[in-house]
């Protein structure tokens, strides 16, 4: 058997992608609970990623939305990471700026501890990343389009989305200079 170039590219990046998603799902979380979703989005559900972004472009006029959605377009695959907003029930916390997970709740906060099990995971992904030479991105609005899409579980209230692409130059540097970068 003989596989192309493009044949190799796909297969190393959904290959990277899968890996990614272990790699998020197995990292360090405060108090071991896991509220770390992953997802890889290729063909058609990343192009219906790309048009949400789009359309937050048109929503809000913020023009990165636009430029990021053609990345999601030129990349092999996007990976979803999310974290389900599940307050620990802490009487005595305060990290989210509330006196406890009760008034985090009510007001609609969101969980800092779950923030940064997040953040967390998307380090280890990008890592994996990193480590397999696919070129990727953290990209804010991917994520936010992602939920809008139904796939998204409803109590996720942060997700981030990063994009791979196998190319001789990175095509997430070098964008508009002007632009916001996120």
């Amino acid at each position: 058997m003989i596989e192309t170039r493009e044949q190799a590219i796909t297969q190393a990046a959904l290959e990277t992608a899968r890996a990614m998603t272990a790699a998020a799902i197995s990292a360090p979380k405060a108090s071991g609970k896991d509220n770390i979703l992953a997802y890889v989005l290729t063909g058609e559900d990343k192009a219906e990623l790309a048009d949400h972004m789009r359309d937050i472009a048109r929503e809000t006029d913020a023009e990165f939305f636009e430029r990021d959605a053609g990345n999601v377009d030129a990349s092999e695959a996007v990976v979803i990471i999310g974290a389900k907003n599940v307050p620990f029930g802490l009487e005595h916390c305060g990290y989210c700026g509330f006196e406890n997970c009760g008034q985090m709740v009510r007001a609609g906060g969101r969980c800092a501890l779950i923030v940064t099990d997040l953040g967390i995971a998307v380090g280890s992904a990008v890592s994996v990343a990193a480590d397999h030479r696919i070129d990727n991105r953290v990209m804010f609005s991917a994520g936010q389009a992602a939920q809008r899409m139904a796939f998204l579980d409803p109590s996720v209230k942060v997700s981030y989305g990063i994009p791979l692409s196998v190319n001789s130059k990175s095509i997430y540097f070098d964008r508009d200079p002007g632009a916001v970068l996120f």
